[in-house]
């Protein structure tokens, strides 16, 4: 069955709307550890609108499981990462103006940003993931940059309603596993998933490990962060 990492970005949203002393984002980090998440995932953008460099800092010296730093392909960024030296930087697209991140990485058409960034931060030993869509093209070119590892945007599956789209999607997906394999590459997924859509996608053959963060903070309103992520957990590993 395939790891659950938690994105504990909103649980920094949430600290951000008022005085930060009052949430802490390591005690955060540690109930989803104890509760068996098997990395934490955070996204430090430009525009530092929940995660701060701080942050980075002190869960990297905190994290017990695993630290995967989404971050875009921004120099100032990757020059940060090679600081900071998560174990995971997962390069995906970033818009000032979006909510969260809207779509996968356009490794194919920004090849050579892309490759800069993904050459500075192995020269860091950091392992390097591309967030992409389940696209073959998309693959092939994240293989050809000689990464290890893609996260596949599930963003239009989660966003499906209509029965034959989201079969459509999920054969998407699906083929995209079975091909980043073929390739010897890590396949993980994440956007959009939660407690009604995660088992489909935790059910493919050969998905590594999933990334959810919003719909895990929102059920821990109700339930507790523990609670919510053994809840999750359970889901992935039916």
């Amino acid at each position: 069955m395939p790891k659950l990492g938690v994105n504990i970005d909103h649980v920094a949203t949430l600290r951000q709307q008022r005085h930060p002393s009052t949430l802490d984002l390591l005690l955060a980090a540690h109930y989803c550890e104890s509760a068996g998440a098997d990395s934490i995932v955070v996204h430090l953008r430009e525009d530092r609108r929940h995660i701060q460099d701080a942050d980075v800092r002190s869960l990297r010296k905190s994290v017990k499981t695993r630290l995967n730093l989404e971050m875009s392909v921004a120099s100032g960024i990757v020059s940060l990462a090679g600081r900071f030296k998560p174990d995971q930087a997962t390069l995906v697209p970033e818009k000032r103006q979006e909510l969260t991140t809207e779509g996968g990485l356009d490794v194919f058409g920004m090849k050579k940003r892309v490759e800069c960034a993904v050459e500075r931060l192995k020269k860091h030993n950091i392992d390097v993931s591309l967030f992409i869509e389940p696209d073959i093209k998309q693959i092939r070119a994240a293989h050809q940059l000689g990464v290890n590892i893609v996260e596949l945007h599930t963003g239009a599956y989660a966003n499906s309603f209509d029965r034959r789209k989201i079969k459509g999607n999920l054969k998407k997906i699906r083929e995209a596993v079975i091909c980043g394999h073929e390739l010897g590459l890590v396949v993980n997924s994440g956007h959009g998933l939660d407690y009604n859509n995660v088992c489909a996608i935790a059910a493919i053959p050969g998905m590594y490990e999933l990334n959810i963060g919003y719909s895990i903070v929102c059920h821990a309103v109700y339930v507790g962060l523990k609670q919510a992520v053994k809840q999750m957990k359970a889901l992935i590993d039916k």
